[in-house]
């Protein structure tokens, strides 16, 4: 029997037998017309593992007149390619030369550049792989060479049938034997397999060829062996990927649109990975960004829970983190702070802002008066309501307005207040 793996035993070897992918593969797409016309141009499939990146290559090159090479970008070196390059004005290039290489944001701008001159003038067809976001780990140059091709995760229905069709296949492997899961441990290998495919095939393999077959000749598997076959329930999370700002984002996008159970959510995301500082930098931020001065005290409450959480650590930090999020998520918001500071801070990057008024200048010191250092300064708890009026800006920008009150009931009391002590000044 092969003993290759079973997802490449089973590698579909059409486009309509590859699972999902609809979006660039289902008929009259992108991707399936420039397949059928046989016009391979230079690709990246961008997408996390298991869900059909070398499987699509591999039927393209099948389809191609042209020499197929293939690399992994983990542990090929600039001479793998010099050596596919050499083979160019051989009878090997005649129809020009099919590279894929997998991983490719793991070869460095030297080893990418080596590539291009070869792009350009036809003789290597490129189709790069990565689970990377391809605008940050590959080169410019390439980039603008190249259709990016998205592959999203699969679904747990996609996933139930690319099982189903492997034990469909694995039973014409045996003789006078019968595979056989129930639906429950299939909806269970489908579930922890979080979107890859091969994670799924592979618990299936597993699961075959660690059970005994019954009295009846059949190989039967339920959920609980399918448990004992399976790993965890992997996220697809890297601190330092495209996975990791994603879930931020969303984390801070789903706190500031006061969904509270989205953000729980995100939260238990972050909580899984084990990503204890990210959460609670990002707590503080959106205390003040996103809440602000709807609720003032809220930073407080936040940082008072984000400092326990970092004491206590994890599992028992989940507690305050999820008290500070819920907090935050129900709070009225308003992002007047960060407005405020960021228009001041635009005007100081482009604009001639002046001098800071005389009146208001430093005059603590011996010859201040002489330079006209705090002369004429009106100190405003002398006055009314402890206000007076006098220029505080520059002159260039003295009717400048950076803070505008939100709507909400504090911010309400402070517009309300700002009024009454110019009013009564």
């Amino acid at each position: 029997m092969d003993i290759k793996p079973l997802a490449d035993r089973i590698r579909p070897m059409e486009i309509d037998q590859v699972v999902g992918q609809r979006h660039i593969l289902g008929e009259n797409k992108i991707l399936n017309r420039i397949i059928n016309s046989g016009k391979i141009t230079n690709m990246i499939f961008y997408g996390p593992p298991g869900v059909g990146k070398t499987t699509v290559a591999s039927i393209i090159a099948k389809k191609s007149n042209k020499t197929f090479y293939k690399l992994n970008a983990t542990n090929a070196s600039l001479s793998d390619i010099k050596g596919i390059i050499s083979d160019l004005d051989g009878i090997m290039g005649i129809n020009g030369v099919l590279l894929y290489l997998d991983e490719i944001q793991n070869f460095n701008k030297k080893q990418q550049q080596s590539l291009l001159e070869f792009m350009e003038n036809g003789k290597i067809t490129l189709i790069a792989s990565t689970t990377e976001n391809p605008y940050h780990y590959i080169y410019k140059a390439i980039l603008s060479r190249s259709t990016i091709f998205e592959f999203k995760p699969l679904t747990k229905k996609d996933i139930i049938w690319g099982i189903k069709r492997a034990i469909n296949i694995l039973n014409t492997e045996f003789e006078n034997k019968k595979i056989q899961f129930t639906k429950e441990a299939i909806e269970y290998i489908a579930e922890v397999s979080n979107g890859d495919l091969r994670k799924a095939l592979n618990a299936v393999e597993l699961s075959v060829y660690s059970t005994r077959i019954n009295e009846e000749g059949i190989i039967y598997i339920d959920e609980e062996t399918a448990k004992e076959c399976t790993q965890t329930k992997i996220l697809n999370y890297d601190k330092f990927g495209d996975s990791h700002y994603d879930i931020l984002s969303a984390f801070q996008k789903s706190i500031r649109g006061s969904d509270v159970n989205a953000s729980i959510h995100y939260l238990a995301r972050l909580i899984e990975a084990g990503d204890l500082p990210s959460i609670c930098r990002r707590l503080l931020v959106i205390a003040s960004e996103d809440v602000g001065m709807a609720y003032p005290n809220a930073i407080t409450i936040v940082k008072s829970c984000v400092d326990s959480a970092m004491q206590l650590g994890l599992p028992e930090g989940r507690i305050p983190l999820a008290q500070a999020v819920i907090v935050l998520a129900t709070a009225p918001k308003s992002n007047s702070a960060i407005v405020a500071i960021d228009k001041a801070l635009q005007d100081i990057k482009s604009k001639d802002v002046g001098e800071i008024p005389n009146n208001l200048k430093d005059s603590h010191y011996s010859g201040a008066e002489k330079l006209g250092r705090g002369i004429g300064y009106k100190y405003p708890h002398n006055y009314k309501n402890h206000f007076v009026k006098q220029q505080y800006l520059p002159n260039n920008i003295k009717d400048s307005v950076y803070y505008v009150p939100g709507e909400n009931k504090i911010e309400e009391k402070i517009l309300q207040y700002m009024k009454y002590i110019r009013d009564n000044r």
